[in-house]
């Protein structure tokens, strides 16, 4: 299990750090496999570890009552599973499940709290990340409540493309139904009326995103909102450094 070298690691937050401080908690990070389907942290048990993502994404899952899963967030490179340790948290609140394979630099929990004592730049990333990540939970609530399905799954496609290296993103209609809280039914009336747009195709569990800027005109105002405050903070969003060209095939 290789440890990390700051020159080509694809994490924001490892990317960011000052040379002395990444030396610091590189000899405490492993990189691991993250498989399609992988449960990190179950919701009411202990945040033994922590999981600077590489590549793919993670959902954040919160788990109801009657045993669903609802998604609340999502994370990629830009971010941290399990950051909510730098907060004092012991165990997690939710859910988070790899959503496409990828790789990740894991480390205790307990390092992380010795690593971020002795680092403050570290810390001060981290902070601003968990803040981030609170604003888009906020947001898809909002979103969830007051916009329709059409608009909410062209806001999720955006932040899933943000956050994947794929050429496209093999999602099943019961899994996006399952991620936005409702019935497979109506994803598939709203996925047929953005791939009647020509602003993405839809074929055997397959989405490939045709045209970037129009899914960003069929989405709602949530999706802007956040990638407006991750600027705020971090001075770019993940997309900004992908290639202007869109098509995903």
């Amino acid at each position: 299990m290789p440890h990390p070298i700051q020159a080509v690691t694809r994490n924001r937050i490892l990317a960011a750090l000052p040379a002395g401080e990444f030396k610091l908690i590189a000899e405490k990070l492993h990189r691991v496999d993250l498989t399609l389907g992988q449960s990190l942290h179950r919701a009411g048990e202990p945040i033994e570890s922590i999981y600077f993502v590489e590549n793919g994404f993670i959902s954040v899952l919160t788990m109801l009552s009657d045993g669903a899963p609802l998604e609340i967030g999502l994370i990629g490179a830009e971010g941290v599973a399990g950051v909510s340790v730098v907060l004092g948290a012991t165990n997690s609140y939710s859910e988070t499940m790899c959503q496409t394979p990828g790789a990740a630099y894991r480390m205790t929990a307990s390092a992380l709290k010795d690593v971020s004592a002795q680092a403050p730049h570290l810390r001060d990333l981290l902070l601003r990340y968990t803040h981030v990540f609170h604003v888009q939970v906020a947001q898809t609530a909002a979103c969830n409540a007051h916009h329709e399905l059409g608009q909410r799954l062209a806001r999720w496609l955006l932040a899933a493309h943000d956050r994947s290296d794929v050429a496209e993103l093999s999602l099943t209609q019961d899994l996006i139904a399952v991620m936005l809280g409702v019935r497979r039914s109506t994803v598939s009336i709203a996925a047929s009326t953005l791939q009647k747009a020509g602003v993405i195709r839809y074929q055997h569990g397959r989405i490939t995103i045709l045209d970037r800027v129009g899914l960003e005109n069929a989405a709602c105002e949530c999706y802007g909102a956040v990638a407006s405050e991750y600027r705020a903070l971090f001075g770019e969003h993940p997309l900004d450094t992908k290639p202007a060209a869109v098509p995903l095939s």
